[in-house]
């Protein structure tokens, strides 16, 4: 006799959007936690532990540069070993490391902790996206990622302005006691509810020859290279803003830490309304045609803030219209652009997921840091990185050569 959870597992695709969807959701929704929550507190650690803006901006670049590395790790791991086992170790390492990082002592252990954090983030983000792959062929599956990656996006929305009220009711360690509960309560999830989805598990996934030889032959395919290039364009815009909005809204624009989740959860709302096209446009003009629509609003809303900057204007509309206008872009891009990179991969969705996404934050580790260190009290760094990013993905999806030939043959 089998259980109701193996009579989901090996349900149909119509039971994923049912019985997995807010379980795809809350894996997802652990990153933005992770990353958003805290945000309002990042003068406010900086001040707690007297160092630098770029010092303080670690606590986030390590943790993304953590989730880079990780994935090359989590995704042969979840092509071995199924998706289950792996997201619960990913949510008990999140929890533990979160509860450490709330009675941090110094600023060099809560990097270090923060590191560890992102691992099993990356953990259960990396479960969660193949499991989508897992249920769905890659057109289908980017409108269940666009539903998914709209309904999570009530955590970047809500988190920020939690955080806030958080940082100024309880301080800086009370944020990082609430991303716990968070993870406590997916923990709890993939315990009793999450089914094993992965039905062709590869015993040789981890081996480091056939590893190399499974990521060398992925980042071989132009269709795997092109779509990760406009992933990872788009993933870099939005890190940008996470990584300089708290300084230049709470700093430069005298915005008070309460009123900053207020910004941000805006913003994001861009994302929610580009997501919300996307579920319902992608069927009819493909990936290639949404990505390129994305493109175009993503370059001319990053030109936008930079003339903004240029010009001297220097206000919370200035910095929120044009970025709002990103995160639509971001909502229409990313959704395609990843399952069009692990879509010719099916018995290798762990892996391609994890090449892409180590190649995606890889370089937001950089933007972090270009964020970090060319702060200079004014929102142009911040402007011009992100016009900067915006225009090369913009660029990217007319471009590409890949993009180009199916573009063509759609």
């Amino acid at each position: 006799m089998t259980t109701p959870l193996q009579r989901n597992a090996s349900g149909s695709d119509g039971e994923m959007s049912v019985s997995l969807i807010f379980i795809v959701i809350g894996f997802m929704a652990l990153q933005p936690i992770a990353t958003d929550l805290y945000l309002a507190s990042m003068p406010a650690i900086g001040d707690h532990f007297n160092v630098s803006v770029a010092a303080t901006q670690l606590t986030l670049s390590i943790f993304i540069a953590g989730f880079a590395v990780a994935q090359l790790i989590a995704g042969p791991l979840t092509d071995r070993f199924g998706r289950r086992p792996v997201a619960i170790g990913g949510c008990a390492l999140y929890v533990v490391s979160t509860l450490v990082a709330a009675l941090a002592g110094s600023l060099e252990t809560l990097i270090a902790v923060r590191f560890v954090q992102s691992v099993g983030t990356c953990c259960v983000v990396i479960c969660a996206r193949a499991i989508v792959r897992d249920r769905h062929a890659p057109e289908q599956a980017a409108q269940v990622m666009a539903r998914a990656l709209a309904w999570m996006a009530l955590a970047p929305i809500t988190g920020p302005w939690i955080g806030g009220w958080l940082q100024e009711v309880f301080g800086w360690r009370a944020n990082f006691v609430a991303i716990a509960l968070a993870g406590a309560l997916m923990l709890w999830a993939a315990f009793t509810r999450l089914p094993e989805t992965n039905q062709h598990r590869n015993p040789t996934a981890t081996q480091p020859r056939e590893l190399a030889k499974t990521y060398l032959r992925i980042f071989k395919s132009a269709q795997f290279r092109s779509h990760t290039f406009i992933a990872t364009g788009t993933y870099c815009a939005l890190f940008s803003f996470i990584s300089g909005s708290p300084f230049v809204a709470i700093r430069v624009l005298e915005l008070p830490a309460r009123h900053f989740g207020l910004l941000f959860g805006g913003v994001i709302c861009g994302f929610l309304a580009g997501a919300a096209l996307g579920r319902r446009f992608i069927p009819r003009w493909g990936l290639i045609g949404t990505i390129r629509r994305g493109a175009l609003v993503t370059g001319t809303a990053g030109l936008c803030l930079l003339a903004l900057s240029l010009a001297g204007v220097q206000s919370i509309a200035a910095l929120a219209v044009p970025m709002f206008f990103v995160m639509v872009a971001h909502g229409l891009l990313q959704p395609s652009s990843q399952m069009g990179a692990i879509g010719p991969f099916p018995r290798e969705a762990g892996a391609a997921a994890a090449l892409a996404g180590f190649l995606m934050h890889a370089a937001a580790v950089l933007v972090g840091i270009r964020v970090g260190t060319s702060f200079d009290g004014t929102t142009l760094p911040l402007a011009l990185t992100t016009a900067s990013i915006t225009t090369l993905t913009a660029l990217g999806a007319f471009l590409l050569p890949a993009l180009r030939e199916r573009a063509a043959t759609a």
